[in-house]
């Protein structure tokens, strides 16, 4: 019943997909050439023609991108990455073929403006209709249709999880039937989920015919039964998923690699570690930064002058921090406290109405003007307009031996600002959850997710509230 319905609903898909491209290239002649048809040269009837071949193009890019492989649990921008992959690759082609074909007097006067219009129409109009889909989808599937019956083999933490996020995510439309496992009593419960028999039934199971899917979810210590049981669902027809149980090793997304043919699951992805991602990042990097030390230059002078008229001290400090590859650098700042021994400001943290901040001190560090000598230290490559924020020596390995995963953060270059910045994780703050925020930045990095954090920085403003 589950696959039928898939089946359905992929033509469904399609069928709205085709009517909603053939909407986007009218409307795109319609804009251009709606109240002036004998503007665009060419007949109507020719870019008709054009879409007959256009149509079927983009629905074929859209089965090769994945768009109809009926993902249950996937959001919606996942499915927007798609359509503008499959939408950029169709823009390619039909423009390579207007340059190939340029001595066709048909091609020659062939609108561009009116393919790059409907390659944003299209982008725009497929993702309104198939969130419009999804949504109906999710009702319907909340209220006990279209689900897909789910057997767990496996009483483990993966299970767990896979049962919380199924419980949470009613959307989703899975009805987990039951757990099989090998070291639980029968009845055992989780959330209501409950162990129903151990893995020798699983044929038994299988013959009766009632599944959608089964989820392996064997503790690490059964993993030698996998390939048995793998063997005994593929048999069977029935689609298998495996859910390691290491996410308390891996906590975020891990990533395949084909070595040859044998799978490599890498603990971290990191995109920056890709040599043509750190160019990039380094040369928006280097144009930030002249443009920041060009832009806040008054604010800079104003702020070294009242600095040194009210405490008569140096204007700027440079404090030791831990960087790329845990590689020590001196991080530049405008000085906000007053005067003090090197080990007391190598182990103190700031706290609230710290009697070492001086009064000018208060106003730049809840501004944040105090970091901005760091676009310095990005010009020179210290450091990044967008990472995770450096910390002190000191506090590096007090927080690696406290702290899973803590030191992570070093494999790309810290930042002046930052994804925990903006979510609020800064100054005297949960270390944990900054680093959550910083994992998430480092694995799902993009010059896009840059730019979004650079612009939240200024539209939440510099003022942080936690800087004491």
């Amino acid at each position: 019943m589950g696959k039928d319905f898939q089946r359905q609903l992929n033509r469904l898909y399609t069928l709205l997909d085709a009517l909603v491209i053939a909407a986007a290239y009218l409307l795109a002649w319609f804009v251009l050439f709606g109240k002036r048809p004998d503007y665009g040269v060419l007949p109507f009837s020719v870019y008709l023609r054009a879409l007959l071949f256009i149509l079927p193009c983009w629905l074929v890019l859209f089965g090769l991108f994945g768009l109809y492989s009926g993902q249950r649990t996937g959001g919606g921008r996942a499915e927007l990455k798609k359509t503008i992959q499959a939408g950029t690759i169709g823009l390619l082609c039909v423009t390579l073929i207007l340059y190939l074909g340029s001595k066709n007097p048909y091609i020659y006067n062939f609108s561009r403006r009116l393919v790059l219009l409907f390659y944003g129409f299209s982008i725009v109009l497929v993702t309104a209709e198939r969130y419009a889909v999804r949504q109906i989808l999710r009702k319907v599937r909340k209220q006990g249709f279209n689900q897909r019956q789910v057997l767990l083999i496996g009483y483990s933490d993966a299970a767990k999880g896979y049962i919380d996020r199924v419980l949470t995510n009613p959307e989703w439309g899975y009805r987990i039937r039951g757990i099989l496992d090998d070291r639980e009593e029968r009845g055992t419960d989780y959330h209501g989920i409950k162990v129903i028999g151990t893995i020798s039934n699983l044929q038994d199971i299988l013959d009766l015919n009632v599944l959608d899917e089964i989820a392996i979810t064997l503790s690490l210590e059964e993993y030698k039964k996998l390939k048995s049981i793998v063997h005994n669902c593929e048999k069977s027809g029935v689609h298998t998923k495996f859910i390691p149980d290491y996410f308390r090793v891996i906590p975020t997304i891990p990533y395949m690699e084909d070595l040859g043919g044998l799978p490599a699951i890498n603990i971290r992805h990191v995109p920056l570690t890709e040599l043509h991602n750190a160019l990039l990042k380094r040369l928006v990097d280097i144009i930030g930064s002249i443009v920041g030390l060009i832009l806040f230059f008054p604010i800079m002078l104003v702020t070294a002058i009242a600095v040194k008229v009210t405490d008569h001290g140096p204007v700027f400090y440079a404090q030791e921090r831990i960087g790329l590859h845990q590689k020590p650098f001196k991080m530049y700042k405008f000085r906000s406290m007053r005067l003090q021994t090197a080990e007391k400001e190598k182990k103190e943290w700031t706290t609230k109405d710290d009697p070492r901040v001086t009064a000018v001190g208060k106003i730049i560090r809840k501004l944040s003007i105090d970091e901005m000598p760091q676009f310095w230290n990005i010009l020179k490559g210290d450091m990044s307009l967008v990472g995770p924020r450096p910390e002190r020596p000191y506090f590096v390995e007090k927080f690696k031996e406290e702290i899973p995963h803590y030191m992570i953060k070093h494999q790309v270059r810290p930042g002046l600002t930052g994804w925990a910045q903006i979510n609020g994780f800064r100054g005297d703050t949960s270390i944990e959850r900054r680093i959550e925020y910083d994992l998430y930045y480092i694995e799902n990095w993009t010059m896009g997710f840059d730019f979004k954090i650079m612009i939240l920085t200024f539209v939440k403003g510099f003022v942080n509230r936690n800087a004491y």
